[in-house]
């Protein structure tokens, strides 16, 4: 895990597509925006998606003031893509969560995306593989169409190497340490 929240300096050189996009987003006025492979996706959360984010925060929570962490759904800069993202929830150390700045997948211990009718491939996909590659030490798909939830864990530049399912909704998923707890999927 890298000790710092990663910031671009105040300036961007104009001729550098990926740093200047990531401004734009940054400085866009409105509603929060990410960058998925270049493309710029609003968000929209529906009140079931962030029903289910809710119900996963609850369940951590005794755990975050045990590990001194902070649970949101703040920036994720892939530093080296065309790449923006905004988790679904995200658990960080407290220390990083002051920063003010994007963070980088791997200064998370786990990253949850809730899939959405529209853009459910995204989170299945191509987040997946990002994060691997990003070193997101543990990824937790809930997938609301298929009605699974699955625990991607050892990433590599090639993807997650230890897979934790699908498992239906209404069985517990085991979240291993630092977290050591089931997750009861239940009201997804």
């Amino acid at each position: 895990m890298s000790a710092q929240p990663h910031e671009y300096a105040a300036s961007y050189v104009a001729d550098d597509p990926e740093i200047a996009l990531k401004y734009a987003i940054q400085h866009h006025q409105g509603d929060r925006v990410q960058i998925v492979e270049g493309v710029i996706e609003p968000l929209s959360p529906s009140w079931d998606h962030e029903n289910a984010a809710d119900l996963i925060r609850e369940q951590i929570g005794p755990s975050l003031s045990k590990l001194d962490c902070r649970a949101g759904s703040g920036n994720l800069d892939l530093p080296g893509s065309s790449n923006w993202y905004v988790p679904d929830l995200a658990i960080v150390p407290r220390e990083l969560a002051k920063g003010g700045g994007a963070l980088v997948p791997d200064q998370t211990l786990l990253i949850v995306e809730i899939t959405s009718d529209s853009n459910g491939d995204t989170d299945r996909i191509v987040k997946r593989r990002r994060y691997a590659e990003y070193g997101a030490p543990l990824y937790l798909l809930v997938d609301r169409q298929e009605r699974t939830c699955t625990l991607y864990a050892a990433p590599g530049p090639l993807g997650y190497t230890k897979v934790d399912g699908p498992h239906p909704f209404g069985t517990s998923l085991a979240l291993p340490e630092p977290f050591g707890l089931e997750l009861d999927t239940s009201d997804f």
